[in-house]
């Protein structure tokens, strides 16, 4: 599947090294790498629901049977396959009863044109999160995930991300515990491209790069 990469991604690293001494020293350490979208925006979220709180390999086992429950087993799952298929088979995947809602729930949204997707483009960022928070079982984290690793925003800070949390306190308070509002004031000072600092600050926790 063709994978997008931002346009601005050189220009943000200039820009955060010159104004960020963390940032000047990451930069350079993690090599090469930079976000990748992949997929469409129906795909994407449904895969968000079916990893909620499984492990990564779990998780794909029951993509894996989910999709083959298409016909073809395509790699783009449509809404309007999905909303056909009877709550019982989804369950046969191995999803519970609750990410079966999630899921239909999602793609009634789509279906029904609740969510704008072809004005996604046009619109900021905090109005794509509202839309998207008020499907089942998708949260402000998974809202952000979103804009950083589909829409690919440049600004995003997820301050609800324990990695973000984690990187913050390592690379700029010794290791000692950072409150929400210390991390926040770290992650202004990446503005415009808060969601470029916030992706090496996972690289420094990990140096395999990010995908979501």
């Amino acid at each position: 599947m063709r994978t997008v990469t931002p346009d601005y991604w050189d220009e943000a690293c200039k820009h955060l090294a010159k104004r960020d001494r963390v940032m000047r020293k990451l930069i350079p350490q993690c090599g090469e790498g930079q976000l990748q979208s992949r997929g469409d925006a129906f795909t994407t979220l449904a895969r968000s629901i079916v990893g909620q709180q499984i492990s990564v390999k779990a998780a794909q086992a029951v993509w894996d049977r989910f999709v083959a429950l298409m016909d073809g087993a395509p790699t783009r799952v449509l809404p309007a396959a999905v909303a056909q298929i009877e709550a019982t088979v989804l369950r046969s995947a191995g999803l519970s009863a609750r990410k079966v809602e999630y899921l239909l729930d999602l793609a009634q949204h789509f279906e029904s044109g609740k969510v704008h997707v072809r004005q996604w483009q046009q619109m900021d960022d905090e109005a794509i999160i509202d839309e998207l928070v008020a499907i089942r079982g998708i949260g402000r984290w998974t809202a952000e995930m979103f804009l950083i690793f589909h829409l690919m925003r440049p600004n995003v800070l997820p301050l609800d991300d324990v990695g973000l949390i984690k990187g913050i306190s390592l690379n700029y308070f010794s290791g000692e515990p950072v409150s929400r509002a210390e991390a926040r004031e770290v992650g202004d000072a990446w503005a415009p491209f808060r969601s470029v600092a916030t992706w090496y600050i996972w690289r420094s926790l990990d140096p395999l790069p990010v995908a979501y």
